[in-house]
């Protein structure tokens, strides 16, 4: 499954993952990768994006990571300058993501606002974001809820086995 959405529940998780373990912190060579090595954008994130992320965090990130990122495809002229999504061409865009190196990433409800808040980059992948729209707007906090504690593993047959019946 690739990931398509551009929902923070989808796309956050990953772009920490990617920051904290891929990139190691460095959020300039996640910029360059992201963005300075693509001609257009992407269409979809991937799993390139975790390379190095420990298989523990890979089991527990909201949606599933198995194909590479696919780009947009390049139909420009040859010779014709790169194309770049900005603030002035984000027509169809529901949201964007801001990569402020100080702070963490900006998530901007586009359709209402022009600022949003800034998940930090330290925030735990396994968090999950909502995908209510008006819940990011820039005079809110961040709408993110703790991860989900592990569930402990079932009782296997002989540990059942082991414990005395119950009184009646």
């Amino acid at each position: 499954m690739s990931i398509t959405t551009v929902y923070p529940s989808g796309r956050l998780p990953l772009l920490l993952a990617a920051y904290q373990h891929r990139f190691a912190g460095d959020v300039e060579a996640l910029t360059e990768y992201l963005i300075d090595r693509v001609p257009i954008g992407w269409s979809s994130l991937g799993a390139d994006l975790l390379d190095g992320v420990p298989a523990t965090l890979l089991d527990e990130l909201p949606t599933a990571r198995t194909l590479p990122g696919r780009q947009y495809d390049d139909n420009r002229a040859p010779g014709a300058p790169l194309l770049r999504v900005t603030d002035a061409a984000t027509d169809g865009l529901d949201r964007g993501y801001v990569l402020h190196p100080d702070r963490g990433i900006e998530v901007i409800p586009l359709r209402e606002e022009d600022i949003g808040p800034v998940v930090p980059w330290d925030t735990n992948p396994r968090s999950r974001f909502s995908d209510h729209q008006f819940l990011w707007a820039s005079n809110r906090p961040v709408p993110v809820t703790r991860p989900p504690r592990a569930l402990p593993h079932p009782a296997t047959p002989a540990t059942a086995a082991a414990r005395p019946p119950a009184r009646r």
